[in-house]
């Protein structure tokens, strides 16, 4: 079976819907709010949902929110390949969401930069994502640059940079960049990306481009964008390891995505009954 393996960082986000973001000393009231767990863990949760088996192979803690991540995990049949660090306990966010659905993060960094994958095995029907999230921090950044040479080669490694990409020293950029088959990142951050890498380039309601070509996207009304490009790359790895054709697998991502986006929360990705339905329902 397909495996989808992350060594990113999966997080707690507590989020809030905001009227408008807050100016220095300002007071805004939440329309709404909740927590729900993010970061890589929504890209596994989405590969799952399309019937891919899931691995978490980043850093978790011991506290509460290690707890919350494990228990997230644990429903929707992710495993955890890793061990707890002790006497820490995950980090988390304060995610920002506006009207239109565009998010801002507070970051506290917590146990997932503890991440080390020095004794992860994987093989023949194994996908690695690998976060800029985890590249960014230490000393998970450094751990993941050293082992990542030694992957085999018929494991597809997809790298997101994330908003953090730029900020990662080259020291840990350049290993990953060597060995990434994909780089999977937003407009702005595409900008980055390595020579000799194999492009997909999200751009929201607009689709994606593969290796330059154009796969429209779909226009829904988004309520939250909250990990869309996570729930993207999930779905995208999961069908690249079905052996769909980059194309075909880029446009089931997109239709993932514009669901996600019609939900609240970062763990809004469909089912595979979901996604195929709304594709019927939309042809192009």
């Amino acid at each position: 079976m397909t495996r989808v393996v992350s060594v990113g960082n999966a997080v707690v986000d507590i989020l809030l819907e905001l009227p408008a973001l807050p100016r220095s000393g300002d007071d805004v009231t939440a329309t709404g709010s909740s927590a729900a767990v993010g970061g890589s863990a929504t890209t596994l949760v989405a590969a799952r949902r399309q019937g891919a088996a899931s691995a978490y192979a980043g850093g978790h803690g011991t506290g509460p929110f290690g707890e919350l991540v494990r228990a997230a995990f644990e429903a929707e049949g992710v495993a955890v390949l890793s061990a707890p660090t002790l006497g820490r306990d995950t980090g988390w966010d304060v995610a920002m969401v506006e009207p239109g659905g565009e998010r801002t993060f507070l970051t506290t960094v917590g146990a997932e930069a503890d991440g080390d994958p020095s004794g992860l095995l994987l093989g023949a029907g194994d996908l690695l994502h690998v976060s800029g999230y985890a590249l960014a921090r230490e000393p998970s950044g450094s751990r993941i640059a050293a082992w990542i040479g030694s992957v085999p080669t018929e494991v597809i490694v997809l790298v997101d940079p994330g908003p953090l990409g730029s900020r990662v020293p080259a020291g840990v950029l350049e290993p990953v960049a060597a060995r990434a088959d994909w780089w999977s990142a937003s407009a702005a951050e595409s900008h980055h990306a390595p020579a000799g890498v194999r492009l997909l380039v999200r751009s929201g309601e607009a689709g994606c481009t593969v290796d330059g070509t154009q796969v429209p996207g779909f226009a829904v009304d988004a309520l939250d964008t909250n990990g869309a490009g996570d729930v993207h790359a999930g779905v995208f790895l999961a069908c690249l390891g079905e052996g769909l054709d980059p194309v075909v697998a880029a446009r089931r991502a997109n239709a993932a995505a514009a669901i996600a986006v019609t939900r609240r929360g970062p763990g809004t990705a469909p089912t595979r009954a979901e996604l195929d339905a709304f594709l019927e329902t939309h042809t192009r």
